[in-house]
């Protein structure tokens, strides 16, 4: 489940487009910049020669060292001659007049340890010159973590984050797992996901392929997608195939996947269709649907075979261990969208919804497929159901106090504990909630909190059961805790950086 509190998104209205800005990055610089009109030249020069450029906007503004960087400069006055130089030293550029941009193709070397680099454009003679310097900072690592995904036999784990822009195309970092310890260590650096509002990551059932959602394109009211990677089994590595999901949704509307679930054969996949905004704006879009895919074993490539209504905001979905039901739920219409699914072509039929709390953001069900979880970011609560075996309705049994804004949970495999990443708003110090399930009845009850990084946005749990991870995306890092067997309380045994 992914929720971030960075919000950048270009939204083209009237022909005109508007960078919108609704919060800061984290690890990244805020900019701004005019409007423009889509499609126009740049000014004519004055008295036959060129004018001194201006740039604008960087995106991205900040890549992990080591990983090259496609560098797209948006400003004034550029012209087909124009180039982009990196700390005074000119770069391979081409033009693109429709976001009147220019494309730079920065070298792994030119990233390769962390600082800052100047970046400017510069106009050839008669007259021209050189812009404004716009600074480019190289990170340690990828930059806004949201969604953590740990494989099935437990020996590495992947994060999917933001980028330090929320939306000028994110990374997917790895790592191996200390089966003793379960200390992460990095495998570096991370890999680019090289799509906009990088958000959710998943691993398949066999631990062949990653699977990442994206909520959509940073320059205009664009499609999402779901990337495939291939993991290598030896050290864990991942490899992006070819292809990828990209799709209009119902009505002919952009899709803009939030999260995917893939059921327990490994032969399906779900993602939910929310909207390009995170949570903490509070806004839903897209498609308000889930769409439904196919995969295959070998390659483990994806394909359409239709889409189902959800309600407001579809924004997390999970699919019960015996893969008869699935589970969406709706950030804006504050309820939980119910499946049932055909075993043989993964199709969902719906059986309905049901109420939750305010602003539903994420979903789990137990190993036993018994009872069903849901935080409520709006509402600061859990609610919790039982799940009717037959038909998979969900049936309420109450609600229970969590912290401020959660907005992930997870359920250990022995079915005893859940636990609940509190965001606690923007670049704030933030929790994890712990409680016991009661076997019978499907209740939590609070066992306390523990201290994460800043701004937590998800949390898995490890195939043991011994150890837990949380995503903190104002810190840049992962929080790794220790389970205790008995009590289902968290040690912390360290931080990564993403």
């Amino acid at each position: 489940m992914k929720s971030g509190p960075v919000l950048v998104r270009m939204l083209a209205v009237g022909g005109i487009v508007s960078l919108l800005l609704l919060a800061g990055c984290g690890g990244g610089t805020s900019q701004s910049v005019s409007n423009q009109p889509v499609n126009s030249p740049p000014p004519p020069p004055t008295g036959g020669s060129n004018t001194v450029p201006t740039i604008q906007v960087l995106f991205p503004s900040c890549a992990p060292a080591g990983e090259p960087v496609q560098l797209t400069v948006v400003g004034l006055n550029f012209v087909a001659s124009s180039v982009v130089r990196w700390n005074g030293s000119d770069r391979p550029t081409t033009s693109n007049g429709s976001i009147n941009g220019l494309i730079a193709q920065i070298s792994a070397s030119d990233v390769a340890a962390a600082g800052t680099a100047a970046v400017t454009v510069f106009n050839p003679g008669p007259g021209g010159g050189s812009s404004n310097p716009s600074t480019f900072t190289i990170t340690t690592g990828a930059v806004d973590p949201q969604s953590i995904a740990v494989d099935p036999a437990g020996k590495f784990a992947y994060v999917a984050s933001l980028g330090c822009d929320g939306g000028s195309g994110g990374y997917v970092s790895m790592y191996t797992i200390n089966p003793s310890t379960g200390a992460l260590a990095s495998i570096a650096p991370p890999v680019p996901s090289n799509d906009e509002n990088t958000d959710s990551v998943t691993v398949d059932p066999f631990g062949k392929f990653a699977y990442v959602a994206s909520s959509g394109n940073v320059w205009a009211i664009d499609f999402g997608s779901v990337l495939t990677y291939t993991i290598n089994p030896t050290t864990g590595a991942l490899t992006s195939t070819t292809g990828g999901i990209n799709a209009t949704g119902i009505n002919g509307t952009p899709e803009f996947f939030n999260s995917v679930a893939l059921d327990p054969s490994g032969k399906f996949a779900y993602a939910a269709d929310g909207g390009a905004f995170p949570p903490t704006a509070g806004i839903s879009g897209g498609s308000s649907s889930v769409s439904m895919y196919t995969i295959n074993s070998t390659t483990g490539a994806m394909t359409s075979i239709g889409m189902i209504a959800a309600g407001t905001g579809p924004d997390s979905v999970a699919v019960d261990p015996a893969g008869k039901f699935a589970y969406v739920t709706n950030f804006g219409s504050n309820d939980v969208s119910m499946y049932t699914r055909d075993a043989t072509t993964g199709a969902l039929a719906s059986i309905g919804t049901i109420a939750a709390g305010t602003g539903p953001a994420s979903v789990a069900v137990d190993p036993a497929g018994k009872f069903a979880y849901v935080t409520n970011f709006g509402s600061n609560d859990v609610s919790m159901y039982t799940i009717d075996a037959t038909t998979g309705a969900l049936i309420s049994i109450g609600s229970i106090a969590a912290g401020t804004e959660p907005v992930s949970v997870a359920v250990d495999p022995a079915d005893k504990f859940a636990f609940v990443a509190n965001l606690t708003g923007y670049n704030t110090d933030g929790s994890v909630s712990m409680y016991t399930i009661d076997a019978t009845t499907g209740g939590l009850t609070p066992l306390g909190t523990i201290a994460t990084g800043l701004s937590p946005t998800s949390i898995a749990i490890h195939p043991s059961g011994k150890f837990a991870y949380v995503t903190n995306s104002g810190s840049n890092s992962v929080s790794m805790y220790s389970i205790d067997s008995v009590t289902g309380t968290l040690t912390l045994i360290g931080t990564r950086g993403t």
